[in-house]
């Protein structure tokens, strides 16, 4: 019946608009197409809600469900309006599900079904990227609630993670297990993917420079098989939009003042692995530099004169980082003269005919500055005295750049703040005051140390220490330590006040008891055979006062008693050192003795820092007198120098040592050497890399005789021999090292490696005399033997009398200070006497000193001023477990007798 009644409706309203229009001509009237009418909608009834419920919500209050919606009791409802409260229902991320019922009734129910709470979340096929990294970036977490929006999120998130690391192939499927009490696991199933690397760099545009000549300017290089342990090669944006920048500079630093990257694209290979990285350059004309001047405005400057000391002249090639270096040096030359805030501004006049860049330096009006205030701010420990007294300038003086990049170095060279320290420049009240502003950032000066380890020089190795840089913030230094290894112990105190008083004097002092067992080398295998022992006690008391800037005078006085005694049971025969089992040259080295001396340096130090220094220099020029009193009477002298140059982040060090030691004591027999074998220099590992501990400079092989006389068989073999070092009274040495600049990853780990060469001797011994006499070597019918350069072949002739210098030695017995039996050496047949050839005192009868010595060959080599050269790499590693040092070097040049040694290494111990 509705049908027919909206039928009628229709008719009747086509009548009369019919009738209602004008009459139209017949055959318009018959063309007319009959017009379209729209229907008519008739609305769903509309009903009051009687009464409005919740149902299914368990943690949720049904006020909170239903505060999501419209529907309230008593307001009308639609079908439209009951469809949109699901959608805001569903729109809460509260529920998983909602449906209404009672809709022909107006007793409406909301039937709701709540979003699980998450019990878990859980990763798993991770192994790139540790669960610690993705946690901490993702939303989801236990006792949220879930909802897919969250998850999405999160698997997008972890996605861009993996994207970060370069691995644009990895995906991520996340599911859910359903527990009880509307629970649920999150399993988020990481399919990490292999790392996408840079397969291929192609350049379009390029010219004058070959593809490969402009890819070994960028950061990013093509993945190839010799780059496997390179990080380069993975894809990274931002290191893409750098290669940009380090393509222009390259152009720019060649004269092409016109180039520009038209356009960078990175398309990733359908299997995700690789990607296709295309330039689009466009290189332009190449440009040489036209006029170029200085004009200042401020009138103590001269302009030609200015122009004059800058790097670049008419007619060089264009380079962009000369005008760089140009508006840097003339800021700074502006600075010396108290210019604080010099606007430098280029001016650059560029003629595309002639192809020329003529450059014009304005140097803007400014005011002389002075320094207003220095705010120091940060130091919670240390002092403000402690870093103002490194300060160069000081309120009220004339701003000087110069002095503020000393003092900044200064404060640098202290160690107990951050290492990139800088003073800031700001403006002061007035635009000729400035503020300098010094924001450190305290580190810890105190090290605690308790290590063991292992080192190519020691062995094992034991340490303890404590040392405060800055003890009570006064910048005191404050230490104790204790070591022991196989062949050294020691107990050292030491204190030291930089400002005494307040003064600028240094004073220090240190006490120290060392143990140093010395060795020498056995056989082939090189196994180590203990030699003498050194005993040192005593204490250094040091002072320095500076003479200028970088001119600083140190003295010393140091007292120090020394005991060098031999193994009895190895070295000794009837309670006197035997020459043929120690040496003539270690028995004469035995005993106690006192060493007095006074010590004065010149030091000059223009460092940037004395931890990890980069430019500047260091000289150390200084001498030492023994003999206010003791035992030991000499003069020593002793060089230093060292000169670092910052490359472009690459750091270039030169360094230069060597000393002279002369005895003022006559020498207290021939063949011995009035200086005494623990004063001498010695040269070898760690200072000279690429030889052996003590490895260079004068020394003794002793080889002893294997088989019999008689038969013939008797023979020399290395694995029968002693190397014995003896040190020199001069010595020089030489170095030159570079750095390579490092990524932030490899600085961050604490490694330094550098490449090394180095040129050095020992040398300026007295020859020592024989141990025993030498004779022509025989064979067993009598006849000399010869080497194979014609010399004759000498061995030692060891008779069964024991002879000193051709006379027969007897054994006298007495009676010790302690009452038991001895004996002793003497040259007396009966009677005693305190020097061989002396008078005899005494009837007693001696019997004869028999040699219980097989025969040896005693060589003396080494002792020579030709340079030793080695050359090799290595790398300073701040581990986990200490400082380690390693160094491999070769030893191209040597000498007879030196101890080369490839591979070194210390682990727990300073290097």
């Amino acid at each position: 019946m509705r049908a027919t009644v909206l039928m009628a409706g229709t008719m009747l309203s086509g009548v009369a608009v019919a009738q209602t229009a004008p009459a139209a001509p017949a055959a318009q009237a018959q063309q007319a197409a009959p017009a379209a009418t729209p229907p008519v909608v008739v609305s769903a009834p509309v009903r009051n809600i009687r009464s409005l419920t919740v149902r299914g919500s368990q943690r949720i209050e049904p006020d909170t469900v239903l505060s999501y919606t419209k529907l309230r009791v008593g307001q009308p409802y639609t079908t439209e309006s009951l469809d949109q409260a699901i959608v805001d229902l569903l729109a809460s991320d509260l529920l998983a599900d909602a449906q209404i019922e009672g809709v022909e009734t107006g007793d409406i129910v909301v039937v709701v079904r709540e979003n699980p709470i998450i019990n878990r979340v859980v990763l798993e096929g991770n192994k790139r990227l540790k669960d610690d990294k993705i946690v901490k970036e993702i939303k989801l977490a236990p006792r949220q609630i879930f909802t897919r929006t969250a998850v999405r999120a999160d698997v997008a998130r972890i996605v861009e993670l993996y994207r970060r690391q370069g691995r644009f192939a990895a995906s991520v499927e996340p599911q859910m297990v359903m527990l009880d009490q509307n629970r649920v696991d999150v399993v988020f199933e990481i399919n990490e993917g292999p790392k996408s690397k840079v397969r291929q760099i192609n350049i379009i545009g390029n010219e004058q420079y070959s593809d490969s000549d402009l890819r070994k300017e960028m950061y990013t290089k093509q993945s190839r098989l010799f780059r496997v342990f390179s990080s380069a090669t993975s894809y990274d944006q931002d290191r893409l939009a750098a290669d940009q920048q380090k393509l222009r500079q390259f152009y720019l630093t060649e004269g092409y003042a016109d180039f520009r990257v038209i356009s960078a694209v990175a398309e990733l290979t359908p299997d995700k692995r690789d990607f296709i990285i295309t330039y689009v350059v466009e290189e332009g004309p190449r440009y040489k530099f036209g006029d170029v001047k200085v004009d200042s405005a401020i009138r103590d400057f001269d302009g030609e004169k200015l122009a004059k000391t800058l790097p670049m002249k008419k007619g060089d090639w264009y380079n962009a980082k000369l005008v760089e270096d140009s508006i840097d040096s003339l800021s700074q030359y502006a600075g010396l003269y108290g210019y604080a805030f010099t606007d430098v501004r280029p001016e650059f006049q560029r003629d595309r005919e002639a192809l020329t860049m003529g450059i014009n330096f304005f140097l803007a009006e400014a005011n002389r500055t002075y320094v207003e205030r220095v705010e120091i701010t940060g130091n919670t420990q240390t002092q403000d005295k402690v870093i103002r007294r490194e300060m160069r300038v000081a309120e009220g003086d004339a701003f000087n750049a110069f002095m503020v990049k000393r003092s900044q170095d200064r404060i640098n060279s202290l160690g107990y703040f951050q290492d990139k320290f800088e003073i800031k420049q700001q403006q002061g009240s007035t635009p000729d005051r400035i503020v300098l502003a010094a924001n450190v950032e305290e580190r810890s000066t105190g090290e605690l140390s308790l290590s063991a380890g292992f080192s190519s020089l020691e062995k094992f190795i034991l340490q303890a220490s404590i040392r405060q840089n800055n003890f009570r913030g006064k910048g005191q230094t404050l230490s104790a330590s204790a070591s022991y290894s196989s062949y050294s112990k020691s107990v050292e105190l030491g204190f030291t006040e930089p400002y005494l008083f307040d003064k600028n004097i240094a004073l220090g002092g240190t006490l120290f008891r060392r143990d140093y067992n010395s060795f020498n080398y056995y056989g082939s295998g090189r196994d180590r055979n203990d030699l003498y022992s050194q005993l040192s006690t005593g204490g250094t008391l040091v002072a320095g006062v500076p003479l200028t800037e970088y001119w600083q005078l140190s003295g010393r006085y140091t007292l120090q008693q020394d005991k060098v005694t031999l193994d009895e049971g190895t070295y000794y025969t009837n309670g006197e050192c035997d020459p043929l089992k120690a040496g003539r040259y270690l028995c004469d080295a035995i005993g106690n003795r006192l060493t007095s001396s006074i010590g004065v340096s010149l030091i000059y130090d223009s460092l940037n820092s004395r931890l990890r220094p980069s430019r500047g220099s260091r000289v150390v020029l200084g001498a030492d007198f023994a003999g206010l009193g003791g035992d030991v009477r000499y003069i020593r002298g002793r060089f230093d120098g060292d000169k670092y140059w910052n490359l472009g982040g690459w750091v270039l060090s030169a360094g230069l040592e060597g000393g002279y030691i002369h005895a003022l004591q006559d020498s207290p027999g021939p063949g011995i050497d009035p200086v005494r074998i623990t004063d001498r220099f010695y040269l070898g590992e760690p200072q000279f890399r690429g030889f052996d501990i003590r490895g260079v400079g004068p020394r003794i092989r002793r080889t002893y005789m294997n088989g019999d006389v008689a038969s013939g068989t008797q023979a020399l073999t290395t694995d029968n021999s002693y190397d014995d070092p003896l040190g020199g009274k001069a010595y020089y040495l030489g170095k030159l090292e570079l750095e390579p600049p490092l990524g932030s990853g490899i600085s961050e780990l604490g490694l330094r490696p550098s490449v090394f060469v180095q040129v050095g001797s020992l040398f300026g011994l007295k020859r020592p005399r024989p141990t025993a006499e030498f004779a022509q070597a025989t064979d067993a019918s009598g006849n000399p033997l010869f080497n194979k350069d014609g010399s004759p072949s000498l061995l030692p002739r060891i008779d069964p009398i024991r002879t000193d210098t051709g006379q027969a030695l007897y054994l006298n017995s007495f009676t010790s200070p302690t009452g038991a039996p001895a004996t002793r050496l003497t040259t007396c047949t009966t009677g005693y006497s305190a020097t061989y050839g002396g008078t005899c005192v005494g009837g007693e009868t001696n019997v004869a000193a028999v040699n219980t010595v097989s025969p040896f060959l005693e060589e003396y080599f080494g002792d020579t001023w030709k340079p030793r050269l080695s050359v090799g790499v290595g790398v300073n590693w701040n581990s986990p477990f200490g400082p380690l040092r390693i160094d491999v070097a070769k030893a191209l040049l040597k000498q007879k007798g030196d101890d080369t040694k490839l591979i070194t290494f210390n682990v727990g111990t300073q290097f």
